[in-house]
């Protein structure tokens, strides 16, 4: 016989409410095991979601059973971790564990130290832990454990300079959207496993002009607080005249960037190639849709009917790389959607002809190894500096002039070559050939032409020869050995000379070597030769830290804007140059 079912709704989990005068009513159910009042409406289905919601472990029989469970048997079925901890309060530990990920999570994300005080994150962290008296830290907890955490990391990367035997820095000033000045610095090194690093040493606000006098003094200032300053090999900076000026003033070698020298390149060549007219034309009929929400949806149901992919245009900016080639690249590729959006509405603009748009492929054409060469120098996990003659003969192979090119492309490939190859000559050239021959990919020096390698060459035995002097050790006054041992010492010495290698058949043996695969890694090259060329290795780790470019300041910028704009900008300098070199060092690490 089937069990009886007990009284009441969903078997005694809920009852009828009684009125003062003794009889039910029907619309309105109080919870047995919570007297929470609920309305009821001849379904069942609001009272199990209560009880799935505010009484997960309590079973109601014969309600939700499987196939193969007996009729007026409950269904079992394992409890969760979350609902055996609902409704108990957070541990201690376990407290302090989430805020020390909170103060993570605003770091590496560069959130708002004001998200503490949001009532939905605190509602989700008591869904989370099944306590629903858990409340968020306070603001000065976070940036107490922020602080703690910035100590810490900070402690790792001190460690990390003191071993280091050379660093590169890169630096640029930033203005914010609260015209609020901002010096961000970059440190850049090869350590003794030929791992290369890159991190930031800080982002400081900075009140004075940026002269070239301030500007040295400030990387200097840095340098001192991190005690790198007799470690320092090359500053890296863009071609801005005061930066140009302080990197004459500064004791370091000074290297320009050569993504700025590649893009600075490119909007010259542009107006003198005569692409200035359907270029003003692109940016008309982007700025139009770009500025109106309206044509935006219009153009993107037009994709749609064309079975493209609804993407926006894209505006070009002359001081954001590569953005007049995504210009033209998604333009085009839209073009037929545009035209058609445009064809429906009332407007004013001109569009680019088919000659045009023909200009605008070869356009494309040529800018797209620009790009390329922009992307490449600008890595941070690779080695770039070596790689910056060979890209620059990339670039100038590609921009040779042919019969079959028109007039336009004769004009912007001249223009180009011209301009790049005056920017090429202010930058650090014996700098860049040293470490072009140091790559064991491209130690041939076929970037150069024959009358220049031989001197390159002459310049590594030289760097080779300080660096040999500067090994030696201080001689000291010794006692004169017992005569029994004299023939010993001259023995040792003898054989010692014969073992030593000139500096001349240092460079030669290295210059014999198989040159590396273009896929292959100098740092784990030279990992691997250390021990036959020992002598060569420190300039190799010198000159193979150094970046090419100062994109690691323009990432670290990037991060500061998140936290130093609208409500974040409450913030005192000192928490934003925490907050943004925590976010920086964790991505290093991951």
């Amino acid at each position: 016989m089937a069990a009886a079912m007990k009284p009441g709704l969903l078997q005694g989990k809920f009852f009828f409410k009684k009125l003062p005068n003794g009889d039910l009513d029907k619309t309105k159910v109080v919870c047995t095991l919570c007297k929470a009042e609920l309305v009821y409406c001849r379904s069942s289905s609001s009272l199990k979601y209560h009880l799935n919601a505010k009484h997960p472990l309590a079973e109601v029989e014969g309600a939700g059973a499987s196939t193969d469970v007996a009729p007026g048997k409950s269904r079992v079925r394992q409890t969760t971790m979350f609902e055996c901890n609902r409704g108990k309060p957070v541990s201690t530990a376990l407290s302090a564990k989430l805020t020390n990920l909170l103060a993570h999570w605003i770091a590496l994300n560069c959130r708002p130290i004001s998200v503490v005080e949001d009532e939905g994150l605190e509602l989700l962290l008591q869904a989370a832990t099944g306590d629903p008296s858990y409340k968020l830290p306070a603001r000065r907890t976070i940036l107490r454990r922020i602080n703690d955490q910035h100590t810490a990391e900070k402690a790792a990367k001190e460690e990390k300079l003191a071993g280091a035997t050379c660093v590169a820095l890169t630096g640029d000033h930033w203005s914010s959207v609260n015209n609020e000045n901002y010096l961000g610095v970059t440190v850049h090194l090869i350590d003794a496993s030929w791992e290369l690093h890159s991190f930031a040493l800080g982002v400081m606000k900075t009140e004075e002009r940026h002269l070239a006098e301030a500007c040295a003094r400030q990387f200097l200032d840095v340098a001192n607080q991190w005690a790198i300053a007799d470690k320092i090999t090359t500053i890296g900076t863009d071609s801005a005249p005061n930066m140009i000026a302080a990197g004459r003033i500064l004791p370091f070698e000074h290297l320009p960037c050569i993504a700025h020298l590649v893009q600075r390149a490119i909007v010259m060549s542009l107006r003198d190639g005569g692409f200035d007219g359907v270029l003003a034309k692109c940016r008309k009929v982007v700025g139009h849709f770009k500025h109106n929400p309206a044509n935006s949806d219009e153009l993107n149901a037009q994709q749609a009917s064309l079975e493209q992919a609804q993407e926006s245009l894209v505006q070009d900016v002359p001081t954001r790389w590569n953005s007049t080639l995504a210009m033209i690249k998604r333009l085009r590729r839209n073009r037929d959607a545009v035209h058609a959006t445009l064809s429906q509405q009332s407007h004013r603009l001109t569009l680019p002809t088919n000659a045009e748009y023909e200009k605008l492929a070869k356009l494309e054409e040529l800018l797209e190894p620009c790009r390329y060469i922009t992307e490449l120098l600008g890595g941070e996990k690779y080695v770039s500096c070596s790689v910056v003659l060979p890209a620059l003969c990339h670039l100038q192979q590609a921009m040779k002039i042919s019969d079959e090119d028109p007039a336009y492309i004769v004009r912007f490939k001249a223009a180009f070559t011209k301009d790049l190859n005056q920017r090429r000559e202010k930058t650090n050239l014996e700098w860049l050939k040293v470490a072009t021959a140091l790559d064991p990919r491209f130690k041939d020096l076929k970037c150069l032409p024959r009358a220049e390698r031989e001197p390159v060459w002459a310049k590594l035995s030289e760097l080779v020869r300080g660096e040999e002097s500067a090994l030696q050790l201080p001689k000291t006054e010794n006692p004169e050995p017992p005569k029994k041992k004299t023939a010993l010492l001259l023995m040792a010495s003898e054989s010692e000379s014969e073992e030593e290698t000139p500096v001349d058949n240092a460079v030669e043996r290295y210059k014999v070597e198989p040159s590396a695969s273009l896929d292959q890694c100098p740092l784990k090259w030279w990992s691997e030769h250390t021990a036959v060329h020992g002598k060569m290795a420190h300039i190799a780790r010198k000159y193979l830290g150094t970046p090419a470019t100062t994109v690691p300041c323009e990432r670290l910028f990037s991060l500061a804007g998140h936290i130093v704009q609208k409500r974040r900008s409450s913030l005192s300098p000192e928490n934003v140059n925490k907050l943004v070199c925590l976010s920086d060092w964790w991505k290093e690490e991951r």
